[in-house]
This record gives C-alpha cells, structure tokens and sequence, in this order.
C-alpha cells in the first residue's frame, strides 16, 4: 500500500481553538498528524498563523470554505489560503437555503465553474466536499455530486471525498472512491453509527461501521495525498478521540507501509 499524508481536520477541534489556537495545533503534532485541514481561523492573522504552522513543522495543506464565505470574500479566503501555505481550497458546505430546487443547483454548477477557476488562476486547487445530500438529491436522473463532477472539469474541480456521508447516503464509499480515481487528493476517513432516530453518530476510526481498511486499500490505488481524519461530534474527548485514531492509522495503515 502506498504511503499517503495523515492530516486532522480541525472541526474535531473547534472548541479547543476557540480558546487556544497555538495549543491546539502543538497537541495535534505531538500526537503524530503531520499536517491539518482548517475550518476557520479565530481571528488570527495569516503571518502569525503560518509563523506558529513553520515553528511546529505542521503542513497546512487544505482549508474548508463555505459556500457564504466564497460569495461574500473570495479573494480574502484565497489570500488567507496561500499565506499559510494551503494548496487546497474545498468548498465545505451549502447550507439549506441555497439547495432548495433543481434551478438553484444548475446555479450553483455554474457559479462553481467560475469559482473553480478564479481559485485555480490564483494559485490554488478548487475541490468540493460533500455530504449526504448531494447523493439523495437528484438533477436530470443524476445524483447532484455527479452532475457537478460531470459538467465541472476535472482541472478546475477535484473531490474531497467524505466517506462516512457516502456510506450514510446508502451509497458504497468504495465504488465512488474507484470512480473518481486520479481526481481525488483529499479523503475525509471518518467512521460512524446509526443512531436510534437513524441519524449519525461518528465515531473514532475502528468503532463503526465503514470498512477502513478496504477504504485505505482504494485510496492508495486512486492516488489520495491526504488521509483527513475527522469526528463530527466526538463521544470522548476531542484529543482522545482523534489520539485514538491516529493508533487505529497506526496499528492498521502505519505498520503496512513501514513506518511505526
């Protein structure tokens, strides 16, 4: 198996930067991620927040942005982007209001398109990030996710696979992971549960119920650069939960492609 990036997205983590940025980022070095997806800044700088990512040799690879905070400062969140060294920019999320119809979704193709190229001209790749949504809503008898990777070209939109949402959309993870081989740097690795009203109940990597290892088989073959572990809502402690993660990579991923 091929030897691919462990990063954390620092959602996992939101509390713990909301009261302590620099801490955060030092917890997750120590505890063996070798670099983090933001989502969000807490109003520090982008010069101090690349000075504290050099100091701790942590690799700011990506960083999720809103479909809001695209429209409303584009240039802004690219700047921000490049200053800390990131070379990915998904769009993270479309909140309910603006995925209310089948017209709005041919909108969002088309603002998608130009975004992806502004983003790519100034020096960043664009990728989108789904949910469960893009795979149950449909548009000309396509899943949305499909439709916005067929009429958006591969040069100006990658895929930032989440499997966990794959999987909970009824979906196969493994199918859309071979699917999209050689279009996919990024990949959320992420486990969950059902809960008792049938929602989602994510887990530390190895409690639920998403085949990982064959996940991290398909990643390798599809050329995946980052393995980005994420929990929604931990159920222990955030740095235990992502502690306890980071073991399963090792115990099951680190050791097959020689490294302890």
């Amino acid at each position: 198996m091929r030897r691919m990036g462990i990063g954390v997205q620092l959602y996992t983590l939101r509390d713990e930067m909301e009261k302590d940025v620099l801490g955060t980022l030092r917890k997750v070095k120590e505890l063996g991620y070798e670099g983090v997806e933001f989502a969000g800044y807490f109003d520090v700088p982008a010069e101090q927040m690349r000075a504290w990512l050099d100091e701790l040799r942590l690799q700011a690879f990506s960083t999720h942005v809103g479909l809001t905070r695209l429209r409303n400062d584009l240039l802004g969140e690219v700047a921000y982007a490049k200053a800390i060294g990131a070379r990915y920019m998904p769009c993270s999320y479309i909140e309910p209001q603006d995925r209310q119809s089948a017209d709005d979704w041919r909108g969002l193709i088309e603002y998608f398109k130009t975004t992806a190229d502004e983003v790519n001209k100034q020096g960043l790749q664009f990728c989108y990030h789904n949910h469960e949504f893009e795979f149950e809503t449909k548009l000309d008898g396509m899943s949305v996710y499909d439709q916005l990777f067929s009429q958006i070209s591969e040069q100006a939109m990658k895929s930032e696979l989440d499997v966990c949402w794959v999987q909970y959309a009824s979906e196969d993870p493994l199918a859309y992971i071979r699917r999209y081989a050689g279009r996919l740097p990024l990949l959320h690795l992420k486990d969950f549960q059902h809960g008792d009203d049938n929602s989602m109940v994510t887990l530390q990597l190895g409690q639920g119920k998403v085949n990982l290892p064959a996940v991290l088989e398909e990643a390798s073959r599809a050329g995946v650069e980052w393995l980005i572990v994420e929990q929604d809502v931990c159920q222990n402690p955030p740095f235990d939960s992502i502690e306890a993660s980071m073991q399963w990579l090792k115990d099951h991923y680190l050791t097959k492609v020689g490294v302890s």
